[in-house]
């Protein structure tokens, strides 16, 4: 039990002076005081930043899964038939894109033709399925699940860094301050020693 206490003492000893609140008289009460507004930003941001981090992570995430269903409620599959190819783009010696005429059955139940993407061995007659909307024009695949888990992650990450620039921002003028005040106890310990120079001068 010695042993345990003991060693908790010391690491809470160790705690205190590493943060600037031991009893030492090498250090100045700004010093304190600056690791003791140090400590307190940093609970502000510790009590701040997860939860807001959380609400806005959790926030993402519904608004991405809503609008996956929105968009697998919106667009469906077909497959497109290639009626022609040779929709080429070019720009100077190099293609820049390559089109197929396709058609396909839309929504409505009606034919619909229009160009697409070329892929590889294209030729007239080739199936490919694609994505429509509800206009039966060619779109994007619904939105990816992975895609909302990443934008819940970046949102959270976006607030805990825009929780903690105002707070770093606060520490470096509170230390700022702390500096010229440091400098000022400097400048005057100086002047008493010169002046005590003065007053003592060696024989």
């Amino acid at each position: 039990m010695r042993r345990f206490g003991s060693g908790r003492a010391g690491t809470l000893a160790r705690l205190r002076r590493r943060l600037g609140f031991e009893r030492n008289e090498l250090r100045r009460r700004v010093d304190r005081v600056q690791r003791l507004a140090a400590l307190l930003l940093l609970l502000l941001l510790l009590g701040t930043a997860p939860p807001l981090a959380l609400w806005t992570a959790h926030w993402s995430y519904d608004s991405g899964v809503a609008a996956e269903r929105a968009e697998r409620a919106s667009r469906r599959q077909v497959v497109a038939t290639v009626t022609s190819t040779g929709g080429i783009g070019t720009a100077g010696d190099r293609y820049i894109h390559e089109t197929v005429q396709a058609a396909w059955t839309g929504v409505d139940g009606r034919r619909h033709s229009g160009s697409l993407p070329s892929w590889k061995k294209a030729r007239v007659g080739a199936h490919r399925t694609i994505w429509i909307d509800r206009r039966s024009e060619p779109t994007v695949r619904p939105r990816p699940h992975s895609r909302t888990v990443t934008d819940a992650t970046y949102a959270a990450a976006a607030t805990v860094l825009a929780l903690s620039m105002p707070v770093l921002l606060a520490y470096a003028m509170v230390r700022r301050r702390c500096d010229r005040h440091r400098d000022e106890l400097w400048e005057a310990a100086w002047a008493r020693m010169d002046a005590d120079a003065g007053h003592n001068p060696k024989s």
